[in-house]
């Protein structure tokens, strides 16, 4: 086995080598692994849009939905 030889890359999605690299500083700079980053990254993004979740995910008991007729903000 030659010592030398460049180590593959296998990755579960495909994207550009600078946003691998900007995954990588954020992940970094908010102490998470890139997997946890990005399911963090979905879940805001997620209820960012649906505040109230959607037909088929709805928010933990006793959440805080802002905006809803709770008497939230």
């Amino acid at each position: 086995m030659a010592k030398n030889k460049p180590k593959s890359v296998v990755r579960s999605f495909s994207a550009p080598q600078k946003e691998i690299e900007m995954l990588e500083a954020v992940a970094r700079y908010h102490g998470q692994s890139k997997s946890g980053m990005i399911r963090a990254l979905i879940r805001k993004e997620f209820w960012r849009i649906f505040p109230a979740g959607n037909n088929s995910i709805r928010p933990e008991e006793g959440a805080r939905i802002l905006g809803g007729s709770d008497g939230g903000e």
